[in-house]
């Protein structure tokens, strides 16, 4: 049927210009019987369909729009220190449909392509990606250090510095000395760890303080709203609060904390057959903290003004205890030494008193 429709075409040009039947360029040399066949018209029902196998499918415009959402809503976070938080945080990043940008003093190239992500070695190199967010992950004492070493001429000047450090002031305050006026900042404190987070966020408080943002631009603000968007769909208890407010509670129950739960370790605490509930909270506070560096635990005393009077506070306390036992003790020793000899002259003195001319009264004697 197909020749049917083509020779016809063929023999009317070749009728035209019968030179065309010499170029076997324009003829391919085909022998075909002549039949009936050729001499049929087509058809009127006949109908030319075209199937393309790779024609738009409803289901293929429909991951199009999603994949186009997901663009549109996806951020690049560069995280700088790339440790064990660093790693708890990278991949429920990643979880969402963030794009990860990485770097740190150790090679972690490996656990980078497992989360899909790309490692830097260099910084310069990792800034000339232009991240939308860059979140310093560092430990408290190495921050400044860290912050001096990035060059920001390679950065978008609207880019976004998020830390997560323990304590706020500190770092808020590095970020007005080092970072461009043009830049955003967001202190944030995730309250928890590989550790205490390793099951679940829901309900885990998470901290923040929009210190400086670019109110004017509407895309600065989205991006924000979409980096906490990671934690509040994780489930975190959202709490804003300004950085001065989270040290002076901070220094009352992380520093407490983990001031406590360094203590119970270095007394040795350990399990036992008859356990009560709070010897397990005990010994669940000395699993929790246990696993922080010292480096962490000291930069939550030295960069947070309100610690050192929180440690005086527990030597305090932990004094007045030490004196009401003591003390209780110390009733107990006398009447074990002295016995009632004390409380009898007492009660002589007073009866005497009430004797005539002084009367002497022999104390009474064991029976």
């Amino acid at each position: 049927m197909l020749f049917s429709a083509v020779t016809p075409r063929i023999t009317a040009t070749a009728t035209a210009n019968p030179s065309l039947l010499h170029h076997s360029s324009y003829l391919p040399a085909i022998s075909l019987p002549f039949s009936s066949s050729f001499s049929k018209p087509l058809r009127p029902s006949s109908r030319l369909r075209i199937c393309a196998i790779d024609a738009a499918q409803p289901f293929d415009y429909e991951s199009q729009l999603q994949t186009q959402y997901l663009k549109s809503t996806s951020l690049k976070i560069a995280i700088i220190g790339f440790g064990n938080f660093g790693q708890f945080l990278g991949k429920a990043f990643v979880r969402h449909d963030h794009t990860l940008l990485l770097h740190s003093r150790s090679d972690y190239s490996h656990i980078a392509r497992q989360l899909n992500a790309r490692f830097y070695t260099d910084i310069h190199d990792l800034c000339e990606q232009h991240p939308d967010v860059v979140l310093i992950c560092t430990s408290i004492l190495s921050t400044e250090t860290v912050l001096k070493s990035i060059p920001f001429q390679r950065l978008k000047r609207s880019t976004l510095f998020v830390d997560v450090l323990s304590v706020k002031e500190f770092p808020r305050n590095l970020f007005f000395k080092y970072l461009p006026q043009d830049f955003d900042i967001l202190c944030t404190h995730p309250m928890f760890g590989p550790e205490s987070g390793k099951d679940s966020w829901v309900g885990l408080p998470f901290v923040y303080d929009k210190v400086r943002l670019g109110d004017d631009d509407e895309e600065r603000v989205t991006r924000v709203g979409r980096f906490l968007d990671i934690f509040a769909k994780e489930g975190c208890r959202m709490v804003e609060m300004s950085c001065a407010e989270h040290d002076r509670y901070a220094a009352g129950s992380q520093f407490v904390t983990h001031t406590m739960g360094r203590v119970l370790e270095r007394f040795g605490v350990e399990s036992s057959p008859i356990n009560t509930k709070g010897y397990e909270t005990l010994l669940d506070l000395v699993e929790n903290t246990k696993g922080d560096s010292f480096e962490l635990y000291y930069g939550l005393f030295m960069y947070n003004k309100n610690s050192l009077e929180q440690l005086e506070r527990l030597d305090m306390a932990f004094e007045a205890i030490k004196k009401d036992l003591f003390g209780q003790l110390h009733q107990v020793y006398r009447k074990q030494l002295f016995g009632n000899s004390e409380e009898e002259k007492r009660t002589l003195r007073s009866v005497q008193k009430f004797l005539p001319n002084g009367a002497h009264v022999e104390p009474p004697k064991e029976s």
